[in-house]
This record gives C-alpha cells, sequence and structure tokens, in this order.
C-alpha cells in the first residue's frame, strides 16, 4: 500500500447529503467541500459521488461558485449512505511487475463502525469503484470469512510498517469489527490484504470519536520514518492519558527495517463540544493530496503552531488550514472525507 504523500492520480470524496451527520449544516459543509475540492484540483483530478443527478447539478453549481477548475472533477451518480470514502471508499494497492506499475482495489467488507444499520450503499463502493477504473479487485477475508476494516484506522508508510489502535480492531464488547478473531489472525489480514510486514500497535484513540478508536485522529506518518502523534498537554483533559500512554507505546517501536521511529508531537486543539458533546476535533486529521497538505483547524490558539509544525515536516508542498468546525459535528474532518489512488 502507497503511502499518501506519494503521487496521486485523484482523490476520492463523496458529496455530503447525510442530515444525520450535519444536522442543520448541510450548507456550510458543502462549502467546506468546495473549499477543499479547489485546493486538491490544483495538482489531481476528484472522483466526486453523488446521490442523484439533482445532486451533481447542486454540487456543480457549488463548485463552480467556489472557484473550482471544474474540468478536473468527474462526477459520478454512486449512491452512499454517508460521506467518509476514508472509511467505505477504495483502497488501493500497487505493484510493479515487468517494469510496468498495477493498481487494484482491496475490498473490505464495511459495516459502518458497527454503528449503523444502514450501510449496504457504502459498502458496494469499492466493487463499484474498481469496475469504473477496470483495475483488478481483491477480497479481504480472515478466518473464513469477510475481513471488515475502515481506511481510518491505518495509515502506513509505504515500505512496509503500518500503525493502528487496539481500541479499533481488538475491542470485543464495543463496536466490534471482527468477532473471534486475535491479535494474531488480524495482523495476518493486513499483511496479506496490504502488503506491510510490521504492525505497530497504540492503544486508544480521542474522546468523540464514533469510530471507536481510528488511527487517523492519532497518529499519521508524515515520512518513511517520522510519525506525528496527537499530544495533550493539560492533565485534566478526557484525552491526555490516553495520548501519553501511546506517545509511551512509540517510544520502543521500530519500523520495517529495526530501525527507529521518529516520533514529533502535535498539540491538541482545546475541547470542541456541541449540545455538551466532546467532538473529535484532531490536526492529525489532514490530507496529504499533490499540491498540498489540507490541515482541519478550529478557530484555536493551537491552529498556528500545528500548521507551523507540519510545514516543517512537509517541505515539498505547501500546508493550508481547512476550517473543519462545521465538518468534525459529524464526528470527522479533512481525512475522513477522502480518499487517495495513486498514480
Amino acid at each position: 500500500m502507497p503511502a499518501e504523500w506519494r503521487q496521486h492520480e485523484a482523490t476520492w470524496l463523496a458529496w455530503p447529503h447525510n442530515v444525520n451527520d450535519w444536522p442543520g449544516k448541510i450548507e456550510p459543509v458543502e462549502w467546506a467541500y468546495g473549499e477543499m475540492i479547489r485546493k486538491i484540483t490544483r495538482g489531481e483530478t476528484v472522483r466526486l459521488l453523488v446521490k442523484s443527478a439533482r445532486q451533481g447539478n447542486r454540487a456543480g453549481r457549488v463548485l463552480d461558485k467556489a472557484g473550482v477548475n471544474v474540468a478536473r472533477v468527474e462526477i459520478l451518480n454512486v449512491p452512499t449512505n454517508r460521506g467518509w470514502m476514508r472509511d467505505s471508499g477504495p483502497i488501493f494497492v500497487k505493484r510493479r511487475t515487468r517494469g510496468k506499475s498495477e493498481i487494484a482495489v482491496v475490498h473490505f467488507h464495511f459495516n459502518a463502525w458497527a454503528l449503523h444499520p444502514d450501510w449496504e450503499k457504502d459498502y458496494a463502493i469499492p466493487a463499484r469503484a474498481a469496475r469504473r477504473l477496470k483495475v483488478r479487485l481483491f477480497h479481504a477475508r480472515s478466518g473464513g470469512r469477510d475481513f471488515i476494516l475502515e481506511g481510518g484506522s491505518i495509515d502506513v508508510n509505504g515500505r512496509g510498517t503500518l500503525v493502528t489502535t487496539e481500541q479499533c480492531l481488538l475491542d470485543a464488547e464495543v463496536q466490534v469489527r471482527n468477532p473471534g478473531l486475535t491479535r494474531a489472525q488480524i495482523e495476518a489480514a493486513l499483511k496479506e490484504s496490504l502488503g506491510v510486514t510490521n504492525v505497530l500497535w497504540l492503544g486508544k484513540g480521542i474522546a468523540g470519536d464514533d469510530t471507536h478508536g481510528h488511527v487517523d485522529d492519532v497518529c499519521r506518518f508524515v515520512n518513511p520514518t517520522t510519525v506525528v502523534l496527537a499530544q495533550e498537554d493539560n492533565r485534566r483533559d478526557v484525552n491526555y492519558r490516553a495520548l501519553a500512554e501511546n506517545r509511551e507505546r512509540l517510544q520502543g517501536m521500530r519500523l520495517e527495517d529495526g530501525s527507529k521511529l521518529k516520533v514529533v508531537p502535535l498539540p491538541m486543539p482545546g475541547p470542541l463540544t456541541f449540545g455538551g458533546r466532546r467532538l473529535p476535533a484532531s490536526y492529525a486529521n489532514f490530507y496529504i493530496c499533490n499540491a498540498a497538505v489540507l490541515v482541519p483547524t478550529f478557530n484555536d490558539p493551537n491552529d498556528r503552531i500545528a500548521l507551523g509544525i507540519l510545514s516543517e515536516l512537509f517541505t515539498d508542498r505547501p500546508v493550508v488550514g481547512i476550517h473543519a468546525v462545521d465538518l468534525v459535528l459529524g464526528n470527522g474532518s479533512v481525512h475522513c472525507l477522502s480518499q487517495q489512488q495513486p498514480a
């Protein structure tokens, strides 16, 4: 599985439509999409899923007003339950044979985070993508059944190392993905389906994350040997202990070649709540596209600090903020909404 910073052919997104994800906020979220797509299309195609021709027309109008280069947007009429393409969209792998590169789609089973009863439309997305692109489709399996995985639960360095959390993939009681599978079986499934050789296990994700521990709010590779790790300095914050434990774990971990992993702390924004509910706001939920690194921002003093840290790490492309206060009301932000297709 290629690292996210490698060259993309396209980014896959799904136009927002589920009012349960963003109650009363669909229109502001559409404009946030417009800003994301405007930045992404400066360097690659956007393949945008819409649930109907009517929605496609609306998306086109919004994108045109937002100054998007619409010539680089492919609007695809593909029904979805929700718009979180990181988790339900096509996960691509790549290999080089006889001097030529070949991509394929790995189809993991999707059960809406073991949280929602409606997921069948989202489950069908990877197969539909593979057919459209005319590439091979591999079904991930383990223990004689389909293997459940969301893209937000993993991050890779492109050289064989993958990072994930025990809370998401191993919890046997809450939002269970693969009941009965052991850690060893899950590691084997990840290695077989994604071509990784080394799996790093963190503990928990952040408070408010309804996926129950996705790693893309916590720890992200920024190059083959370095991760940024969300850090909470307020000892009274609910995230302090879990994030401190993750830092302790990483100190003893090694990469696929046995070398030590470099860990760069990334601050957390102050607590963001809505209706008394903690939202999973995190700067680690950035997306690396060809033309920029898109970083969620939250009208917080730590916005500029996080942007500065990431700017020092990504010297080959600009690091830009995307206002994500409305986006995170749906329990995710920039990375959760996007899925890269390698070139």
